[in-house]
This record gives structure tokens, sequence and C-alpha cells, in this order.
């Protein structure tokens, strides 16, 4: 198992901590982990809530249209609406900051 990351978790280091943490295999925990993604994924898409108790929520934030202004030739133009991804965090994730 290689060094895991302090500042960075990336997808593949969470895969290899399932696998090692709950004696999976990796192929086992690739699923689970893309699983888990494709749902939320597919949620928003869908315009549902994700919502993971003590952990946060999933949902898709939708922003009006407005006027813009072109920042290379101070152009005024029209900024479309749009739907973003949008993360709340949860109490676990909120109490790790007053540590």
């Amino acid at each position: 198992m290689r060094k895991i990351s302090k500042k960075l978790k990336t997808k593949s280091e969470l895969i290899e901590e399932l696998s090692h943490k709950n004696n999976l295999s990796l192929s086992v925990s690739t699923l689970c982990v893309e699983t888990i993604k494709e749902e939320i994924m597919q949620a928003l898409l869908n315009d549902q809530r994700v919502e993971l108790r003590g952990f946060g929520s999933f949902r898709v934030k939708r922003y009006k249209a407005y006027k813009g202004r072109n920042p290379q030739n101070q152009e005024k133009i029209m900024v479309r609406a749009k739907k973003r991804p949008w993360f709340k965090s949860g109490v676990f994730m909120k109490d790790l900051n007053k540590k």
C-alpha cells in the first residue's frame, strides 16, 4: 500500500483504504465507491437532494440570469441562468472546524 497524502485524498486512496479497513478486494471497493458516486450524480441530475446524516448533503443550486460585463472589453452581456451542484457540510464536518 502506498503512502497516503496529508493534504489531498484521491479516489484511488479512498478505494485502497476501504479495501484495507474492511478486508475487501480492490475490485469490490472500487465498485462501492463508483456506485455511490454514480448514485449521487444521478440524484442531482434528477433534481433530488442527497443527505448523508452527520456528513452533509448534496443538492442542485439554481442561479438566475444576470447582467454581467466582459472583462476584456467591458461590454455588457447577459449571463444565462445555470444550475450547479452544491454541498453543505453536516454536524460532523462542522465539528472538525472547531478542533
